[in-house]
Order: C-alpha cells, then sequence, then structure tokens
C-alpha cells in the first residue's frame, strides 16, 4: 500500500484549534469552501499557492504548514561496516545522527572511529573497558557506563578489555 506524502487532514484541526469554520476560512484565506472541505478530506492535493493562503490564514509560513501535513513514514536503511584501528564497526546513519556498534580486542586502539563534523559524540560501554583520552582528561569506562563529548576534540578510544560500544555523533544545531 502506497502512502500519500502529506496529509491534509491538520487543516482540520488548525482550523477547530482557532474555532474557525471552513466558510471562515475560506474568508480568511481567499481559498473556496469547496477546496478547504476536499483538501481536510484527502481529496484533492494542494496547489502551492492555496498552501501559501491557508498557512497565512492559520498566521505561519508555507513550510511550517507542510511540515505539520508531512506524512510521518518509517524511513528503513541496511547498515554499512568499516574497521578502524582494531575495531569493527557496524553503521546506520540518518540525516542528523549516526550509529555505530563497535567491538574490539583488548589492545585496539583508534583515534578517528571516522571523520568527525560539527557533532556531539557520545560513547556507551556495552560490554568490557575503554579508556578515552581528550585533550585535557582521561576517563575509562566500564559495561554501563557513558560520556558525551564534542567530537571536534582529538579523542582516542583504548580496549583495555575486550569490548562493545555504542557510539553516537549527533550534529549540533546550525549556528549560522
Amino acid at each position: 500500500m502506497k502512502s500519500k506524502p502529506f496529509d491534509f487532514a491538520i487543516l482540520r484541526q488548525l482550523r477547530k484549534r482557532d474555532g474557525l469554520t471552513i466558510q471562515d476560512l475560506s474568508h480568511n484565506s481567499g481559498v473556496s469552501p469547496a477546496v478547504i472541505s476536499k483538501l481536510e478530506r484527502n481529496r484533492q492535493t494542494a496547489e502551492l499557492g492555496t498552501l501559501f493562503s491557508l498557512s497565512r490564514a492559520f498566521g505561519m509560513n508555507v513550510t511550517d504548514l507542510l511540515a505539520l501535513a508531512e506524512s510521518r513514514l518509517a524511513h528503513r536503511k541496511t547498515e554499512t561496516g568499516h574497521a578502524s584501528g582494531g575495531f569493527n564497526f557496524r553503521e546506520i546513519h540518518y540525516g542528523n545522527i549516526r550509529l555505530l556498534l563497535g567491538t574490539a580486542k583488548a589492545g585496539g586502539r583508534t583515534s578517528k572511529p571516522e571523520i568527525h563534523q560539527d557533532d556531539l559524540e557520545l560513547c556507551w560501554v556495552l560490554a568490557g573497558q575503554v579508556r578515552i583520552s581528550l585533550p585535557h582528561e582521561r576517563q575509562v569506562l566500564a559495561a554501563g557506563q557513558c560520556i558525551q563529548f564534542d567530537a571536534m576534540l582529538e579523542h582516542t578510544y583504548e580496549v583495555l578489555e575486550d569490548c562493545q560500544v555504542l557510539i553516537v555523533h549527533l550534529q549540533k544545531a546550525k549556528r549560522f
């Protein structure tokens, strides 16, 4: 079954939230009552101009209205893998988050699990023991312990005891 990318039933929710009838929304937006009714029931697709007019009637921009109407569908991916410094990583990457499940034998060492962007990095030790060296500190983590730091900082993972780690790279919000 193929899903529609947008569900404009949100228009009915926004309209009712604002205490508007279809006639009121039509008057405020300039969009005909028939079109509004069809959109609310997903019986018609919306033209960009129509969406612009409706979004203004709700006091928002068209991208916000589209974001509310976007169908929330699952996104399925298949893992990739790579090795680095004695670690074997299984990896999944979506938009602003990257997950790396790593295993390594004692003595393994990596200073670049992968090239970093402007991310926050979180390392959760699932099994074993790992030392993480940062510019001004060293942390030894055992199973069940976690650390978070700025991934742009120089850092090294050293395996003290055979380990399994979950590393999460989360992109920082854009600052510019």
